[in-house]
């Protein structure tokens, strides 16, 4: 870092010390105006002089009152055009002690708004100008006189342009906070929905394959001394949902480690391809499931795809649980102009629980349909038994829909 870097920022760090440097840049300034005559002598344009020692008086005072411009600068301005107005009445010729109140009019103009700059720049331009002209023996149209209002209006016109310019840049610096927060809330957003995401691809993991597998160790428990074959059925069974179940999950929580660590065995994730293999779980562990396929020749998005198989799953997982072991049930795929059409029938008595069962079975089925822009309707049937009728969007909406689920 230069010297001159490390000066400017100590004056950042310091602005009374960069007043104080002002104050003495305007000082000299202002005395060596002091001894210039703008009347020399035998049609001399310009000549010296000797100031008076009242001019030295105001214009030290003058140059003082700007070390505290920023702390108070209507009072400063206020003090500066009272030795100007002293200046233009007393001295002959005339210091430049108005030097000093165009320097507090600047900074009043950079630190107020714009029409106590109209209201002060008018007032402040008036009072000085008017003055030069009524009390001093120039005519009053003399440059001196003239000069006083030209500074005056520069200092004005110049503190509103710093003053504008300030604002435009913390607008611009607020607006890239704004956008920055913006773009962490979004980030936020997106990593909740993941995580609402994954913990529904792990309740419904979790929730077939466990109760796969609660059922056939029932089975193998109540069979075991009678007829042990069966028993070993089940509990391989028993063994192959426990390995589905581990498998899935290792390829859900495999999405949660980063782009350094070791890859974990992944597969694509369930889609209608395995609805068979799916039914064929259900019916190893003793359910009855009816299967009616009108959706031939249809390519799903990957998250309709997705989501039906869960809709079934989950819908084929709550009839097992809770319509009792004689209930019987019909899945039926259907497309049916831009959406596909997933309806789950069961005739079972529910004996057991409602389907809600104080779970969450039906408010993930609910939540996954509706980030599709889907409808989901669930209710008893007429004469028993439960119904779960999921539409899916394939066209359209459904792509758009892709990228938040």
């Amino acid at each position: 870092m230069s010297i001159l870097d490390r000066a400017r920022r100590h004056l950042k760090a310091h602005p009374m010390a960069l007043d104080a440097a002002l104050a003495v840049a305007v000082l000299a300034c202002m005395v060596a105006g002091s001894f210039v005559d703008p009347h020399g002598k035998s049609g001399v344009s310009w000549g010296l002089r000797t100031p008076d020692a009242l001019s030295l008086v105001l214009i030290v005072l003058g140059a003082a009152a700007l070390v505290l411009r920023r702390r108070a600068p209507m009072t400063v301005l206020a003090l500066t055009c009272t030795v100007s107005l002293v200046e233009s009445v007393t001295g002959d010729p005339r210091a430049p002690v108005a030097m000093s109140a165009v320097i507090a009019l600047y900074t009043v103009a950079s630190t107020t708004d714009r029409p106590t700059t109209w209201r002060v720049g008018l007032l402040t331009m008036t009072v000085l100008t008017g003055s030069a002209m009524l009390a001093g023996p120039l005519p009053w149209y003399a440059q001196e006189n003239l000069a006083i209002f030209a500074w005056t209006g520069i200092g004005a016109t110049a503190g509103d342009a710093v003053r504008s310019r300030r604002a435009v840049v913390a607008a611009i610096r607020e607006r890239a906070e704004r956008a920055e927060r913006t773009r962490e809330e979004e980030a936020r957003r997106r990593v909740a929905e993941e995580r609402l995401r994954i913990a529904r691809d792990l309740h419904d993991v979790v929730a077939h394959h466990i109760a796969l597998v609660n059922v056939q160790a029932g089975v193998a428990a109540h069979v075991m001394d009678k007829r042990p074959d069966q028993a070993k059925e089940a509990l391989a069974h028993v063994r192959e949902a426990s390995r589905s179940a581990l498998n899935e999950l290792r390829a859900t929580v495999g999405l949660l480690r980063q782009s350094g660590e070791p890859e974990a065995p992944t597969e694509p994730a369930p889609g209608l391809d395995r609805l068979d293999e799916l039914t064929g779980t259900f019916r190893s562990a003793g359910l009855q499931v009816e299967v009616a396929r009108a959706d031939q020749g249809t390519t799903l998005p990957a998250a309709v795809d997705l989501a039906a198989y869960r809709v079934i799953q989950e819908a084929l997982t709550n009839v097992r649980k809770h319509a009792g072991a004689e209930a019987k049930a019909e899945v039926s795929v259907v497309r049916v102009g831009p959406n596909i059409e997933i309806t789950v029938l069961d005739d079972g008595t529910g004996d057991d629980a409602a389907p809600d069962g104080g779970g969450h079975g039906l408010l993930g089925m609910r939540e996954r349909v509706t980030a599709l822009r889907g409808t989901l309707t669930t209710g008893p049937r007429y004469g028993g038994g439960f119904r779960v009728h999921a539409i899916l969007p394939v066209e359209g909406r459904a792509g758009a829909a892709e990228s938040t689920v």
